[in-house]
């Protein structure tokens, strides 16, 4: 199977050298900051949204809602990490060799890749990352999924991956991220709520400020008031 695109009319090989064709066409300055961004910016980036959203989520008024969102991030690397073991049965299934092997006249802006191209690992782990963000917190899952996205096109751009190496990246990351998540979760909770409660380490999923904030009636399980209306409740 390692011949999924060794033909120049396969639109996966011209989108290929449309979207790579960007790298030769862009100055030298350019292609190092794409370099920089592809391999490590967005993974970078990617820690700083999860550490954005976590300070976030231990803001919550309501304690259920705290754990929840931590247990979510959690997950987040756990999934990339899974994702990624799952990959490797599959690139040595597939054996696809990397696009420069296979192609001439590509901007290759990384040198030194010998592992097979499909699927790609930081598409996959990007993904599985945003994924889990976006379980815990919609707004920065949003981002995170954006900050994936620009890593799949990154790698195209790069000439280390074919387009399909990264959508099949985004594919898995995002199925391990979701299917595994009711399970996962399932468990995760368990843990962050015992962590939650304990005196160490319930800083780690709320905040000073929103542990001494009053409980707001109706979000911590406390019931509302009832007004009485009728002449009963007035005699009681």
């Amino acid at each position: 199977m390692a011949g999924l695109a060794s033909d120049g009319s396969n639109p996966d090989v011209s989108l290929l050298y449309d979207i790579n064709g960007l790298a030769k066409a862009a100055p030298p300055w350019f292609d190092r900051v794409m370099e920089f961004v592809g391999e490590y910016g967005i993974v970078l980036g990617l820690g700083l949204v999860v550490l954005g959203c976590w300070w976030s989520v231990r803001r919550r008024d309501a304690v259920t809602d705290s754990v929840s969102g931590v247990a979510g991030l959690i997950w987040a690397p756990l999934a990339a990490g899974i994702a990624l073991l799952v990959n490797i049965p599959i690139r040595g299934f597939v054996e696809r060799p990397r696009p420069f092997n296979d192609h001439q006249g590509l901007e290759v802006l990384v040198a030194g890749k010998t592992d097979y191209s499909f699927v790609s690992d930081h598409a996959t782990m990007a993904m599985a990352v945003a994924v889990g963000v976006f379980v815990a917190h919609r707004r920065f899952g949003l981002v995170a999924i954006g900050l994936a996205l620009a890593e799949a096109f990154c790698r195209v751009y790069m000439g280390v991956h074919y387009p399909t190496d990264v959508v099949g990246g985004l594919a898995l990351g995002t199925a391990v991220a979701l299917l595994l998540a009711p399970l996962a979760l399932a468990l995760l909770t368990r843990v962050v709520s015992a962590v939650a409660h304990s005196p160490r380490g319930a800083r780690l999923v709320r905040s000073r400020r929103a542990a001494e904030r009053p409980a707001v009636a109706g979000t911590l399980g406390v019931p509302e008031p009832r007004l009485g209306t009728g002449e009963s409740d007035l005699a009681a």
